[in-house]
């Protein structure tokens, strides 16, 4: 993982779309069914819309049937932190970019082998960079 990125709230309202700057920012969630990524099948790398750290592979990806993008397990397990989110009366586990501490979604133990992990994402928090 690269060095700590740290900015002030100004500084990531500039650099992030109003959508983005809810969900990574504010840890926010977009609506299912709605994200670019939620339904994509195109290989490559996933990383933080905010810094660019690389967090998941396409290779992990797969259709939860939630209407976000869904993965087994994180390309580092030292690049996603996860974090006791005790919001909206449950108790779940956040995942941020260990790198800017971006809000990404939380991880659920409903996922497929090998890992039996689902990391439900945001596609507000990620880009992808296409295999070429």
């Amino acid at each position: 993982m690269a060095d700590k990125v740290i900015k002030s709230e100004e500084e990531w309202r500039k650099q992030l779309s109003p959508e983005q700057y809810y969900v990574t920012r504010k840890s926010g969630t977009e609506a299912a069914f709605t994200g670019k990524y939620w339904k994509t099948k195109a290989e490559g790398t996933y990383v933080c819309a905010c810094c660019g750290e690389p967090l998941f592979s396409s290779d992990t990806k797969f259709d939860s049937g939630t209407g976000w993008p869904s993965f087994y397990q994180p390309l580092n397990t030292e690049s996603v932190s996860e974090h006791r989110d005790r919001t909206h009366g449950m108790v779940r586990t956040e995942a941020r970019c260990a790198r800017c501490d971006a809000h990404l979604g939380h991880v659920f133990e409903d996922g497929p082998a090998p890992t039996g992990l689902r990391y439900c994402m945001n596609s507000a928090a990620l880009e992808l960079k296409q295999k070429k």
